[in-house]
């Protein structure tokens, strides 16, 4: 549990002194042997397995590891080292992490349940392990996606890992290469679909809300397309339920906009957007801007006109063939184009969005352009890991003289232009979304979480922002402060929960800091000494007989 902290009066209780060398350790020092042995390691697998092993060998350490430096951590643990380590989790695989159910396990997933050793479980990300990040079907690889992100869900927002459950549903895989490879972890055949995969999510979500009850709260991640949207739309108003992909995705990406709308001194409204993709991502920040552009008073139809989207076969406009009933909400007057460059040029967007997973889709010309016909031109590289980034920071701000508002899905260094202007990219991390609302839904009992609730967030986000940051580029609060926005996050929520009876603990507390603070996970060790005491010698004597 936690190795050479223990004291030597808690050794003793326990049983274990002589089984550790004599001497005793504060977590400080332990984390110092951590950071060393990781600044060993080769690559950033290695470092990965380094830090998984901690988490299971000492997991309040491997927190107490990550919040010392989250902005250092938070690319391991997460995008982009865990794509790579997705991709090779049968290489990496050490000890399973989560709960594995396969569609084999239809109409017992209950009893896979009482497998898992807590009861008390407030919050699961679940995959099926069909899209993960930019890099596709990974199958029962893709487990490694929901692990981390309820690391993200402690470390970020204080959600106590007791409480999270990673969960990976196996329905197979179509990769090919996966189920030739001889590590591969799952079920070894093509992925089942239809009504035998509906039934699966069906019983998936009764059998967890009878166990953990209806306040649950259950993360889709990295669903296809196919899927999340239905699931989303079937599940949203009998589960505590959301889809990150779609709506964390789109929080995190209107509150860029947000941030960059105070640099350029306009409102939303005045913004022409061009989404480079069409899928879960785009479709969900678009929805989102929609709503806040309502929220300016701007009518409905109005704002649809100010979206535009390209897709793989082209730019989506009415009339052209094989749209879905999504894409179709955001389908333009205009005649059919195919060339992204061209469509920038004439279309004249104030805003770029990739999300499309299209390396260097933002070209040279089309960056340039986009700085001929906008003084502050907003371009936003969404795509994960970062070598599916649309075009990289360095390459916006310096093709736009510095004058590029830019945001990544993916971190990048910080870019010094030639007149000596230190730019620093703003990271349009997930992780400042999902961690707060998850703290802010569980501490309240939120039953239903609804749009509204994201454009809170993202306006919350916003306002976090400061000044100081905008002018050195950054469109997000720093990394290095994401536990404290977390739990402003939180609080938020919990106050626009009560405010719109979305919340289900009551009385309602008056204190509502005090109510989030109270379910945040403590990185320091717990004491295991027993109270041991004694009474008066008197109190004490032994009564004796003599027979």
């Amino acid at each position: 549990l936690q190795g050479m902290a223990f004291s030597l009066e808690e050794r003793l209780q326990l049983g274990i002194h002589g089984l550790l060398p004599p001497c005793f350790l504060s977590q400080d020092v332990q984390v110092l042997r951590v950071l060393r042995n990781y600044d060993m390691k080769k690559d950033d697998l290695d470092r990965y397995v380094c830090l998984m092993g901690l988490q299971d060998r000492n997991e309040k350490l491997f927190y107490t590891v990550l919040t010392s430096d989250i902005q250092r951590f938070m690319p391991i643990v997460y995008t982009p080292t865990v794509g790579l380590a997705c991709q090779q989790y049968g290489l990496a695989f050490r000890r399973p992490r989560g709960l594995f159910i396969t569609i084999h396990d239809r109409f017992h997933i209950s009893t896979l349940l009482k497998s898992w050793p807590e009861n008390d479980i407030r919050a699961i990300v679940v995959t099926d392990g069909e899209r993960i990040l930019g890099l596709g079907d990974l199958g029962c690889y893709g487990m490694g996606i929901p692990v981390g992100k309820l690391a993200l869900y402690t470390a970020c927002g204080g959600v106590k890992p007791h409480q999270c459950l990673p969960v990976m549903l196996d329905v197979g895989t179509n990769n090919e290469e996966l189920l030739k490879d001889p590590l591969y972890i799952g079920l070894r055949h093509k992925r089942i679909q239809g009504q035998a995969y509906n039934d699966l999510l069906d019983e998936f979500m009764q059998a967890v809300t009878n166990r953990y009850s209806m306040n649950c709260l259950i993360q889709f991640e990295d669903f296809a397309n196919s899927n999340a949207f239905r699931l989303l739309s079937k599940y949203r108003n009998t589960y505590c339920t959301f889809n990150d992909d779609i709506q964390g995705t789109a929080a995190v990406a209107v509150a860029g906009l947000l941030a960059a709308l105070r640099i350029m001194k306009n409102k939303l409204s005045d913004q022409k957007i061009l989404f480079q993709g069409a899928g879960e991502a785009a479709m969900g920040i678009a929805d989102l801007i929609t709503m806040a552009m309502e929220k300016e008073g701007i009518p409905k139809d109005q704002c649809l006109t100010k979206i535009w989207m390209v897709d793989s076969k082209g730019l989506i406009v009415k009339g052209r063939d094989s749209l879905t009933e999504e894409k179709l909400r955001f389908a333009q007057n205009h005649p059919e184009m195919k060339n992204l460059e061209q469509i920038i040029k004439k279309i004249k967007p104030t805003a770029i969005i990739g999300v499309a997973a299209i390396p260097g889709a933002f070209t040279e010309r089309i960056i340039k352009d986009m700085a001929s016909f906008n003084e502050r031109p907003i371009i936003f590289a969404l795509s994960n890991p970062t070598s599916k980034a649309e075009c990289t920071a360095e390459q916006c701000y310096r093709l736009t003289e510095g004058q590029g508002i830019f945001a990544s899905g993916s971190p990048f260094d910080p870019v010094t232009l030639s007149d000596g202007r230190r730019l620093y990219p703003g990271q349009g991390n997930n992780a400042y979304v999902f961690p707060g609302v998850a703290l802010g839904v569980i501490a309240c009992g939120v039953r239903h979480i609804t749009d509204e609730l994201f454009l809170t967030t993202a306006e919350t986000i916003a306002r976090l922002v400061k000044d100081e940051d905008l002018a050195q580029g950054r469109l997000f609060p720093p990394l290095d402060n994401i536990r404290d926005v977390s739990f402003k996050l939180a609080v938020k929520i919990v106050e626009y929960a009560y405010k719109n009876n979305l919340a289900t603990v009551n009385p309602e507390p008056e204190n509502k800091e005090d109510l989030v603070r109270s379910h945040m996970f403590s990185n320091d060790y717990d004491q295991f000494a027993v109270d041991s005491y004694s009474w008066p010698k008197e109190a004490m004597a032994i009564q004796s007989v003599k027979l």
